[in-house]
């Protein structure tokens, strides 16, 4: 295809956003310049989302949005790409005429050529493989984050068999990169200028179990620590009972390494667990809490909790609410349980009322909220290394930024209503206010 211009969307999680990087290259080492208006763009793609109904409404709507901009502007190709056509396949594309190309989760990279394919007349709409496909640190890659910040992929897929969730249909089998691959890139990273990596996959403690050893997490986390321009390492989605206490200490022995662990529990009913496919239980789970906190006193800990699972009860619905009033997370993340097709959580009977959910979902919440300010009003009058992003979203009279606590884009920030920062930079701030999501403080001039 003839170098031209395009516009690309990017919907879902981080793990989602490395691929649309991945889009980005292929595209833009083919020639093709990106633009930020569709309506100037002869290509528009967009990399969808599909892990729950939510995402996979948000994904069919910025479809049916961007094909409005294609009949209005100058777009000639129209891409849907990812996790959606790697689940409905042809389905999709019986339903979406307007959508020239349906490619899925392994044919990325592949783009500029299918493209081709298609500029010379070739009708085939859907490139939907088995989805195998690993990158590596060859693999063209143009960084959308902010210049200082930046995701590194450690692996593909899940081999985990979560009766709820259609990741391992969409996105294949658990895929380790080696450990040299990945060292390649964290240099390139460091290259570009990155100082926060955030280290992501499907089940990153998982790390290395496919490749026929025992776990290598700690070791590539070490490995990592020796790239001295990284000021940040943060450690992302990482299953309780793979957290070790090798893996702890290694966390304790680098100050570069995020004392932050992002550990998705979903509920703490044995009973509900088992029906999930997961194991644990809320007396295991504390056990994993204590046991973390013992290695990293100052540790910040994130989960995420499913309310409403099929069978759910009052009593399972205390247990969890109990459980997070006493563990005190700092961060969480909390959903309703919404039926996937294709799932055998999908045909569980007792399913439970919107309205329930809905009421489970507020009340967490509301604790959650709790749970959270009293954290961070300990913070009030603490001096603590930000990372300065820049002038706030909020007004563009604050500066923002993040602590080593608050992962991008999942978590808040600190509002800067005093001094000046330099973008890209880690700074003292000292925190003034609290509120159970963001925190406002100053920017500490000569801190020692």
């Amino acid at each position: 295809m003839e170098p031209t211009t395009f516009y690309l969307r990017s919907l879902g999680c981080p793990k989602n956003r490395v691929d649309s990087e991945v889009i980005l290259g292929a595209l833009m080492n083919g020639g093709h310049k990106p633009v930020e208006d569709p309506l100037e763009a002869r290509l528009i793609v967009v990399n969808t989302c599909s892990f729950i109904e939510s995402a996979t409404q948000e994904s069919i709507d910025t479809i049916l949005e961007l094909a409005q901009a294609k009949q209005q502007g100058q777009c000639k190709f129209f891409v849907v790409a990812g996790c959606l056509p790697q689940r409905y396949g042809r389905k999709l594309a019986n339903s979406m005429p307007e959508v020239d190309l349906f490619v899925g989760t392994s044919s990325f990279a592949r783009l500029p050529s299918l493209l081709a394919n298609l500029q010379q007349g070739d009708r085939e709409r859907l490139s939907i493989e088995s989805p195998r496909f690993l990158m590596t640190a060859e693999t063209q890659r143009v960084l959308s984050t902010p210049f200082y910040s930046g995701y590194l992929k450690i692996a593909e897929g899940c081999s985990n068999r979560c009766t709820f969730c259609t990741i391992p249909a969409i996105r294949g089998p658990y895929r380790s990169r080696p450990r040299y691959d990945l060292l390649q890139e964290a240099e390139w990273l460091a290259s570009q200028g990155v100082i926060e990596l955030n280290l992501v996959a499907q089940d990153s403690t998982a790390y290395g179990i496919d490749l026929g050893t025992e776990p290598r997490l700690s070791d590539l986390l070490e490995d990592l620590a020796k790239i001295d321009t990284f000021s940040w390492i943060r450690l992302l989605y990482s299953y309780p009972q793979r957290i070790d206490s090798r893996l702890l200490q290694v966390m304790a022995s680098h100050d570069c390494i995020c004392k932050y662990l992002d550990i998705p529990l979903q509920h703490v009913s044995s009973r509900l667990l088992k029906a999930m496919g997961r194991s644990g239980s809320s007396e295991e789970f504390h056990e994993i809490i204590a046991r973390i906190r013992a290695y990293l006193p100052e540790v910040t800990l994130r989960t995420t909790l499913i309310v409403g699972f099929p069978g759910e009860t009052e009593a399972d619905f205390q247990e969890l609410y109990e459980f997070v009033e006493k563990a005190a997370f700092q961060r969480l993340g909390i959903f309703t349980y919404s039926p996937e097709k294709g799932t055998k959580a999908a045909r569980l009977k007792n399913a439970v009322e919107e309205s329930v959910k809905e009421e489970r979902l507020r009340a967490l919440v509301d604790l959650q909220g709790k749970v959270s300010l009293d954290y961070h009003q300990k913070l009030v009058g603490t001096v603590q290394p930000l990372l300065v992003e820049g002038v706030s979203g909020e007004t563009d009279l604050l500066l923002e930024g993040r602590l080593a606590s608050q992962a991008p884009e999942v978590d808040g920030c600190v509002f800067i209503n005093k001094g000046f920062g330099q973008v890209g930079e880690i700074m003292d701030v000292r925190i003034t206010e609290a509120h159970p999501y963001d925190l406002v403080g100053e920017i500490v001039e000569n801190a020692t």
